[in-house]
């Protein structure tokens, strides 16, 4: 396997994880207009990223390889959770200034 191929596998391996990320915390924002309003996107982004990718690694641990349905199962747990931390929990003081 090539550099390119080892590049594009490990894209491919976090890419679920990523857009689940962007796709719910844009969401979440068009939901919760008012109450998100003075949280960037990029920090719901970055919070509920961490969390998905952090379920995605362990459920790659556990299971042994990727792609199973309670390593998505978890990913949308822990990605719902990085949300709440960082709209609507402690996480939401963290925000940067600006």
């Amino acid at each position: 396997m090539g550099p390119l191929d080892a590049l594009n596998h490990f894209a491919n391996l976090f890419l679920p994880a990523l857009a689940l990320a962007a796709i719910a915390a844009a969401l979440a924002k068009g939901l919760w207009r008012r109450d998100l309003a003075g949280v960037a996107w990029t920090h719901l982004t970055g919070f509920a990223a961490a969390g998905s990718v952090a379920a995605l690694l362990v459920g790659l641990l556990v299971q042994g390889r990727d792609g199973r349905m309670a390593t998505y199962l978890g990913m949308v747990v822990a990605c719902a959770v990085g949300l709440w931390w960082a709209g609507f929990g402690p996480g939401r003081r963290l925000k940067r200034p600006g």
